[in-house]
């Protein structure tokens, strides 16, 4: 039992710092918001905007394990973004400038919203209890091709030769994590595969969207408003419809949880919204795409059960090469 008191403490703190870091860094991210495209000065605020989406999203996957302890994760799906949806609302009244609203971005945003993250949200919570943070975590890192290929149909953006190498190598180094888990590969069917895979897919196909809806509404508070408002209903509306007497599975504790874990996500959602405003999706995508690199650093500190072996060492070197790829591209 202390041991299980500690390591709650340890993600409490944990929580606590990159929430208030968030709060500092995206509070003001409307104000800065160009309407005209990111210009070269932009870029280093799009680099910290993607790295602190890159750490919460990473902290949520391991949360997530320990609100999993207490709750179903269609449950506390329903208690996750909700619970997101609330902070935004409550920041909207100070960030989002209603004058400047434009129905076909509104429009964008609402479409978003029916697949992420409430979509997203149940495929990661389901794949992480079935198969663990680190390798749902890992599958779910190859986002950022659908983004990148999207953005380059939908958004026109040209992609330079560093860029390319820093995305290949990320989505290497991810690989890597992959094939470390491979001895468990045996007890997972297809279909256990094919749902972070599918997270990825949408993950990486609504960033180009939602950077288009940005060229006409630059509030990624905006969007995350909406977008997140459309998801709850979604996810309250599947809560009931999977079990109308909600309160027999409901647990206090998993419910603390499960909300700590929708502000990481809400917040690393915002992170990235507000990075997709300042920068091109081929430098954003990739970089919060290695949130595993997050995942396995804070699971083997706090949930004490990930073993680093060399494949994971060469895996981090990799990944963080190519992070450093696309910062000096």
């Amino acid at each position: 039992m202390p041991l299980i008191v500690r390591t709650l403490f340890n993600d409490a703190i944990a929580v606590a710092l990159w929430t208030g870091f968030g709060f500092h860094v995206c509070f003001p991210v409307d104000t800065f918001a160009s309407p005209t495209g990111p210009t070269q000065g932009e870029i280093p605020i799009a680099v910290l905007l993607a790295l602190s989406s890159t750490f919460g999203f990473g902290a949520a996957f391991v949360l997530t394990q320990v609100a999993l302890r207490w709750m179903p994760p269609w449950l506390g799906a329903a208690v996750s973004v909700p619970t997101s949806t609330l902070l935004f609302w409550c920041l909207a009244p100070f960030l989002v400038d209603i004058t400047k609203a434009d129905m076909r971005a509104a429009v964008l945003f609402m479409c978003v919203g029916l697949l992420f993250p409430a979509t997203v949200t149940l495929l990661n919570f389901e794949s992480n209890r079935l198969m663990g943070p680190n390798i749902a975590g890992a599958i779910s890192g190859l986002a950022p091709v659908f983004a990148v290929l999207l953005a380059l149909s939908l958004l026109g953006e040209s992609i330079h030769l560093l860029q390319l190498l820093g995305i290949t190598a990320i989505v290497a180094g991810v690989m890597f994590m992959y094939r470390e888990q491979r001895q468990n590969l045996q007890r997972w069917s297809f279909w256990m595969l094919s749902m972070p895979l599918t997270a990825a897919v949408i993950r990486g196909a609504v960033q180009p969207v939602v950077k288009l809806g940005l060229e006409h509404w630059p509030s990624p508070t905006a969007a995350v408003v909406i977008g997140y408002t459309i998801s709850s209903a979604v996810l309250i509306f599947a809560a009931f419809v999977h079990d109308p007497k909600l309160v027999r599975r409901f647990d206090r504790r998993g419910a603390f949880w499960f909300a700590a874990v929708g502000l990481c996500n809400g917040l690393a959602v915002l992170s990235l919204y507000a990075a997709l405003g300042h920068g091109p999706v081929a430098l954003v995508a990739p970089l919060v795409a290695s949130y595993p690199l997050v995942t396995l650093l804070l699971s083997f500190v706090f949930l004490k059960h990930e073993h680093i072996g060399p494949q994971l060492v060469v895996a981090v070197a990799v990944i963080v090469g190519g992070v450093v790829l696309l910062i000096i591209a």
